[in-house]
C-alpha cells in the first residue's frame, strides 16, 4: 500500500494512527489493539472485520514500528 493513502486513513474506532504490518498485510490501530485486513489492495475499515491483537503483538516493540 502506498504510504501516503495510509497517512490519510484513520482508525475507524477512536481515529488514531494506523500502522502498516506488511507481513501479515493489516493496517493496525495499537490504541484500540485492533488490525484491519487489507483485501485485495483494499483496506476493510470496519470493525467487525478486524482482529483483535494478541498480547505478545500489544507488547512486541518491534511490531510497533513496522
Amino acid at each position: 500500500m502506498d504510504k501516503k493513502l495510509i497517512a490519510l486513513l484513520a482508525c475507524p474506532v477512536c481515529k488514531g494512527e494506523l500502522k502498516l504490518d506488511r507481513e501479515k498485510n493489516e493496517l493496525v490501530c495499537f490504541a484500540d489493539a485492533m488490525a484491519f485486513p487489507i483485501r485485495e489492495g483494499i483496506p476493510v475499515m470496519l470493525a467487525a472485520e478486524a482482529r483483535t491483537l494478541t498480547t505478545d503483538e500489544r507488547l512486541d516493540k518491534d511490531y510497533r514500528r513496522s
